[in-house]
């Protein structure tokens, strides 16, 4: 399904923008950063790796089986900087020195308050707008994640709604997605199930009995993530909590790097029994006090 996508002249938020972030749930700001600031976010990437030694992780992140759900290093993440890797990856003492930049499926979920590169990238007063714009009173910065979607081992990351994952009563949560380099269905951009957003949350991964599980909410299937967004370098895709999106493996010989973003409003209560925790990290809104 063919998509209507918007200018950063767009902005301010016009009727027409609004009118269609309601309707579809998803919203393609083209050209958004520029290619300077996509290239030295990936530069950061690299270095952050480099930097690493990846001794005290052999985490793997996988959307498909979920095993990461009960990984203490991922649980622990949300105040921290971590590595995970691709679950196709040869990871090997070899790899895991000689050939770091291939190995990793993402990097989370604190970069855009720990690290300087990531911070500023992240705390755009633009970004502030958007938010108030489409209806936040108090946008604060929940998580953040780099992902790699590595040539021909990038992995699957399954149909699901944000929300699932980052519920707050009521539910306020938003997904600011950034193409650093170009995403086609070859290399597994997003495909996202237009106007999917106005059904039901069909899951929330909570913790119950001390432990975390996926609960059921309702069993409706999702509607099929049919509208495909092929977008450049620089685009920036948002994602209502509820929209149901999803993208495929990457089979092909380029890499897909992209960073995620995701926003509650301050307003909202943000549960104890959520996986992402910051207890040492207070959140904060895209401009400082």
């Amino acid at each position: 399904m063919n998509y209507k996508s918007f200018s950063r002249e767009n902005l301010p938020f016009n009727n027409e923008m609004l009118s269609f972030w309601e309707n579809n749930g998803f919203l393609v700001i083209n050209n958004f950063y520029s290619e300077t600031e996509c290239n030295n976010l990936i530069k950061r990437s690299q270095f952050l790796i480099e930097k690493n030694d990846f001794s005290n992780s052999n985490s793997i992140f996988d959307t498909v089986s979920q095993s990461h759900n009960d990984d203490t290093y991922f649980l622990d993440s949300g105040d921290k900087i971590r590595f995970f890797f691709e679950e196709k990856a040869d990871i090997n003492e070899i790899n895991s020195k000689s050939n770091k930049n291939y190995i990793v499926n993402k990097i989370g979920h604190a970069l855009h308050d720990l690290d300087k590169i990531f911070y500023k990238f992240s705390h755009k007063v633009e970004l502030d707008e958007i938010s108030k714009c489409i209806g936040f009173k108090k946008p604060l910065l929940l998580q953040s994640m780099y992902i790699f979607k590595q040539p021909k081992i990038g992995g699957e990351v399954v149909c699901h709604q944000d929300s699932t994952f980052l519920y707050t009563e009521p539910e306020t949560a938003v997904g600011f997605w950034v193409a650093l380099e170009d995403a086609t269905i070859e290399n597994g951009c997003l495909q996202v199930a237009s106007g999917g957003h106005k059904g039901p949350l069909r899951k929330l991964f909570t913790k119950e009995n001390g432990k975390m599980t996926m609960k059921e909410l309702n069993n409706n299937p999702f509607p099929p993530t049919d509208t495909i967004l092929e977008v450049k370098k620089g685009t920036l895709v948002l994602l209502h909590g509820r929209l149901p999106h999803y993208s495929c493996e990457n089979k092909s010989a380029k890499s897909r790097h992209a960073y995620t973003l995701h926003i509650i409003d301050g307003n909202s209560i943000y549960p104890k029994t959520n996986w992402l925790q910051r207890p040492n990290l207070p959140l904060k809104g895209f401009i400082d006090d």
